[in-house]
């Protein structure tokens, strides 16, 4: 028997936002792997399959759980919240495969089966943010030095970059998104627009607008489920929305007009 390694992204938490192909593996597979958290997302759908749930940090456990038991024959999604490409366990399952001589044309077959990452989902709850260039950061030093984050934070801020931030903050990690506003706020304005989107799409979502002035006042909505977006130069707000024009502004008239080409 043949066995398949699917990498599946779950998306943001509702099943709504879950591709059809995402749903299609899972139904396919005989064995599901994941972050318990992330397996509870799809509790649903694995009834009557067999399931190995790990805590946070046993993403190598993970890895290596996953590729043995497809090599064996099993049909195995290993699924993972948001896109499994973006701070997910893709590269983990890619770096542990290439340790192992594997090849891609005759070897195990795997696929990654992309989701709607925090990014996209967050910013279709709080209007249109990302209509520029973006940069994305994880505050997690946990795996990166905080030295080297802090040179793309700088970095982006220079560029004029709209910044999303993964993983903003945990119990013991305090100071990376405040070190991070510093930066900012040599760049950009106290009132440049800020938004916190905290377990967006789940049941116990909530979301704040706010700027880089008053952005310590909400260290309560800010943790490992919290996405940051931080606007540019150019970012506004409107009634609880943010805004990042996309240039149209510059070159149309945005007011309505009447097209003599169409007919009713």
């Amino acid at each position: 028997m043949t066995g398949k390694l699917y990498i599946v992204g779950v998306g943001p938490g509702h099943h709504d936002h879950m591709t059809f192909r995402a749903k299609q593996v899972i139904a396919e597979s005989d064995t599901i792997v994941g972050y318990e958290t992330y397996v509870n997302l799809v509790q649903d759908l694995i009834e009557g399959k067999t399931v190995y749930r790990y805590a946070m940090t046993q993403e190598v456990e993970r890895a290596h759980q996953c590729i043995d038991l497809a090599k064996s024959g099993k049909i195995v999604s290993l699924v993972s919240s948001g896109d499994p490409g973006i701070y997910g366990m893709a590269g983990l399952i890619y770096e542990t495969l290439a340790e192992r001589g594997w090849d891609p044309q005759d070897g195990l077959k795997v696929e990654i089966i992309p989701g709607v990452s925090a990014l996209n989902s967050c910013a279709s709850i709080i209007g249109s943010p990302l209509m520029t260039d973006f940069a994305v950061v994880s505050m997690s030093d946990l795996l990166v030095p905080w030295e080297v984050i802090e040179k793309r934070v700088e970095s982006a801020a220079q560029g004029d970059f709209v910044i999303v931030i993964y993983n903003p903050a945990s119990k013991k990690r305090i100071h990376q998104l405040q070190d991070t506003r510093k930066i900012l706020l040599k760049y950009r304005k106290p009132s440049t627009p800020v938004a916190i989107i905290k377990g967006a799409f789940r049941d116990s979502q909530s979301v704040v607008l706010t700027n880089l002035e008053d952005l310590p006042n909400h260290a309560d909505q800010l943790g490992m489920i919290s996405t940051v977006i931080i606007g540019n130069s150019s970012t506004y707000t409107y009634k609880d929305l943010m805004i990042n024009p996309r240039g149209y502004k510059s070159k149309y008239n945005l007011e309505e007009q009447t097209n003599p080409n169409l007919r009713v």
